[in-house]
């Protein structure tokens, strides 16, 4: 599998008693695939994954299946503390039919790098998937280093890897060390320098509900390898960006940017708790500048 283009980290919609919102998600997944993401990943920390239970994300996983028909490519998350319940993620992918999973370190147990790699091989053994790691320390607390690429790397299922660790010394790292696994922006704000160094995929949050605006900025890099382009692009995108990050709103931010977009994906789960007023204000704002300024510089070439 060749991980290129905008993969989308799909959002969960819950109606309001809390409940997952099927038609709503049906909605979405079809939003993403009419907009001509390349991608769609069920099960990530977008989509509240962590605020599931286990029958949920597996009966979320397998709509998913139904929903997407191969239209686009599907990849499950299988984050979990425990190995063991990774591991029943990622079977559990491979009998619906996935194309692909995501795999992260496990949050709160701080493995060493080789425990990390035990983790993430013994995944690889049970589902012999694709794989796109997930590197978010800030998250999960450990960092996925040059010991753990290196014994993951010896399988040929570690694709690629979404690095968020937001620490721009990676991108050279995994560009100039480990070319054989696929460099995937996962730090929107750097999403220019990951493509300038090589990187032909970026798994972005924004694109549930910008998602035309984000494919623009892969086309103008990647495709077209027009960086005055992709620089206006992402100019413009930068506003966007810093109100997503801004006070660890940010799937809260997606999910109201989605609601601005006509889908109906509902509040965020507890522990989070909904954007205030001034919040939506501001993104709304922000939104409005972003879709307008892009349609121009995609309108002149």
């Amino acid at each position: 599998m060749k991980f290129e283009g905008i993969y989308t980290p799909a959002v969960t919609p819950f109606a309001k008693d809390g409940s997952i919102n099927r038609d709503g998600f049906a909605a979405v997944i079809d939003h993403l695939v009419s907009a001509g993401v390349h991608g769609i990943i069920v099960g990530g920390s977008t989509g509240e994954y962590y605020a599931q239970s286990t029958e949920e994300r597996r009966e979320l996983a397998e709509f998913a299946v139904d929903l997407v028909k191969g239209r686009t490519a599907l990849i499950i998350g299988t984050g979990a503390t425990r190995t063991e319940d990774s591991v029943a993620y990622a079977k559990h992918a491979r009998e619906i039919g996935a194309d692909a999973l995501l795999v992260a370190s496990p949050p709160y147990a701080l493995p060493t790098e080789l425990e990390n790699a035990v983790h993430a091989l013994t995944i690889d053994r049970a589902a012999d998937l694709p794989i796109m790691l997930y590197n978010y320390p800030g998250r999960t607390g450990v960092m996925m280093g040059e010991t753990f690429l290196s014994r993951v790397g010896r399988s040929k299922n570690f694709q690629a890897i979404k690095e968020s660790s937001g620490d721009v010394n990676r991108i050279h790292l995994l560009a100039r060390n480990y070319p054989h696994i696929e460099m995937s922006c996962g730090m929107d704000d750097q999403a220019l320098e990951f493509f300038a160094w090589g990187s032909k995929s970026w798994v972005c949050g924004g694109s549930n509900f910008l998602p035309k605006e984000h494919i623009a900025l892969y086309e103008a890099c990647v495709l077209e390898k027009d960086f005055t382009k992709g620089r206006a692009i992402m100019m413009a995108m930068l506003p966007l960006m810093a109100v997503l990050e801004n006070g660890g709103k940010f799937v809260q931010c997606i999910k109201y940017g989605c609601e601005l977009e006509g889908l109906d994906v509902g509040d965020v789960r507890a522990p989070l708790r909904p954007l205030n007023g001034e919040d939506k204000r501001s993104l709304e704002t922000v939104v409005a500048t972003v879709k307008r300024t892009i349609a121009a510089i995609t309108s002149r070439t």
